[in-house]
């Protein structure tokens, strides 16, 4: 296998699991943040509303660039809102870290299938 496919499928593996490992750890992110699990599941609802936004856009302003650049800069975004969930002092900044993360979503799919 090539070593650029082996990291399309790393960087894939890390992206699904981001999107739906949350869902397990509701209860647990609501009792720590002191908010309801309903609150919490904006986690997921939050996310999604990225991934919807984030793959235009970043499609978009991806055109010029090379598609390896652009997916490493994806995997970039993607590691800086993972980085700001994780150190997330409050649940607002937990949401704002999966929006940011969820951008890079549906872009790193849609460019990555085709480079694959």
């Amino acid at each position: 296998m090539p070593l650029a496919l082996l990291a399309l499928a790393i960087g894939a593996f890390g992206i699904g699991t981001t999107e739906f490992v949350i869902m397990g750890l509701l209860p647990e992110v609501a009792s720590d943040f002191g908010v309801s699990i309903p609150t919490a599941g904006l986690l997921v609802t939050g996310y999604a509303v990225g991934v919807v936004v984030g793959a235009p856009l970043m499609t978009v302003l991806g055109t010029r660039i090379s598609r390896k650049r652009m997916l490493m800069l994806l995997m970039v975004l993607f590691t800086a809102g993972n980085l700001l969930s994780a150190l997330a002092p409050g649940f607002g900044v937990m949401l704002a870290g999966r929006i940011v993360a969820s951008l890079a979503h549906g872009a790193f799919f849609g460019i990555g299938s085709v480079v694959a």
